[in-house]
């Protein structure tokens, strides 16, 4: 079963969505602390981040294809597995709003009083290009495991995409607000699963080389159905992912208290 449209969807929509809201929460601050004349700097910043991201996505796609290497491609698979288990677990535990907008009040605060325009756009720049460069890696990884830029792949990111403009509307040009709490909650489970998936392809990508053993699990055909690594040293590193953010959780929610 082809999932790469929903996981490009899903993907695409969860950096675009956090930058417009990071966009939207910053120009709300600067418009009811009277500092209206910086949104042109606000705004500035974010269309240089993306333009940066395009150009840096197709550097990325153009070059480092050219010299594959499995053991490099293993280690960025890694690098994006630990970026959505660390992005799925900070949504966690800022799944409550009150806490979102306390963030990036601090942020916005610190910026604004320092009284500059370029701390303005770099603020919004950082926002955007930090979203931008995890898009840029995850869709790279997802195209490799999915047998390169298919059709389902592209065209669920082009839905985000268009998704992305309507949300933007709404949320920065009215007043209507998005449940918060369910979004981050709905995306913060689907980049952990797909951060325990990406763990088993990287090992995959080192197996294949020959870097660690590899002892094929029961039901092989079905993980493999799945799209999951059949091998007990994929499955013992996924369970140890699982129970290790399990107990980051409940430390986490102890200490918070």
């Amino acid at each position: 079963m082809d999932t790469s449209f929903i996981e490009a969807l899903t993907v695409v929509l969860r950096e675009g969505l956090e930058a417009i809201l990071v966009l939207a929460a910053l120009a709300a601050y600067l418009a009811s602390a009277g500092a209206g004349h910086r949104l042109k700097a606000l705004w500035s910043g974010a269309a240089l981040a993306l333009l940066v991201s395009i150009g840096a996505a197709w550097v990325f796609e153009r070059y480092y294809n050219g010299a594959h290497n499995d053991i490099v491609e293993g280690v960025i698979i890694f690098i994006a597995a630990a970026l959505m288990l660390y992005v799925s677990g900070w949504l966690f535990l800022k799944q409550d709003p009150a806490a979102w907008k306390a963030h990036l009040d601090r942020h916005a605060e610190r910026a604004l009083s320092a009284g500059s325009a370029y701390l303005i756009g770099a603020l919004s720049f950082l926002a955007v290009s930090r979203e931008g460069a995890e898009t840029i890696l995850f869709l790279h990884v997802l195209a490799k495991s999915s047998g390169g830029w298919t059709a389902p792949l592209v065209s669920g990111g082009a839905a985000a995409v268009l998704a992305l403009a309507a949300l933007f509307w709404i949320i920065v040009k009215t007043t209507r607000r998005l449940p918060l709490r369910g979004v981050f909650l709905a995306t913060s489970f689907f980049l952990f699963v797909m951060g325990v998936k990406f763990v088993g392809e990287g090992l995959q990508e080192l197996q294949e080389q020959a870097v660690i053993p590899f002892d094929i699990a029961p039901g092989a055909d079905l993980l493999m159905a799945l799209g999951l690594n059949p091998t007990w040293e994929a499955i013992a590193a996924q369970a140890a992912v699982i129970i290790l953010a399990a107990l980051s959780l409940t430390v986490a929610a102890r200490t918070s208290r």
